[in-house]
């Protein structure tokens, strides 16, 4: 297993560039045509115009959002990273939580895209 901070892999960068920029579209081109989206406790998402709808409706939900990657381990056709996203809500609220996502890759795509956090916060009351 191999530990490398995100600068040495660029193709991370340009992914979590794309979901920063809410770009569903763009997203959806890192994924395979039956890629397997999870996002914390919701349902599976399959297929990758299902996950570009589903991440398109998600991005509707939030005014913005910004991604911080500290680190990436590739073991095989696994990657997993970790960090903090910080989200702008409607209301004009600011919250960050910590993130880990694991992808498993095929044909340098992925193929089954898990995002592990709890989005509760986000959605919460502003006060």
């Amino acid at each position: 297993m191999t530990s490398q901070p995100v600068a040495a892999n660029s193709w991370i960068t340009d992914l979590f560039a794309s979901i920063d920029r809410r770009d569903a579209e763009g997203f959806s081109g890192f994924l395979t045509e039956d890629a397997r989206f999870s996002f914390g406790n919701q349902p599976p998402v399959e297929g990758r115009a299902a996950v570009r709808d589903a991440v398109g409706a998600f991005f509707d939900s939030i005014a913005g959002l910004e991604h911080r990657v500290e680190r990436v381990w590739e073991y095989g056709e696994s990657v997993v990273c970790h960090g903090e996203v910080s989200y702008q809500r409607l209301d004009g609220g600011r919250v960050t939580l910590p993130f880990a996502d694991i992808f498993y890759m095929q044909d340098n795509l992925i193929s089954d895209y898990r995002i592990y956090m709890d989005v509760t916060p986000l959605f919460a009351d502003a006060g």
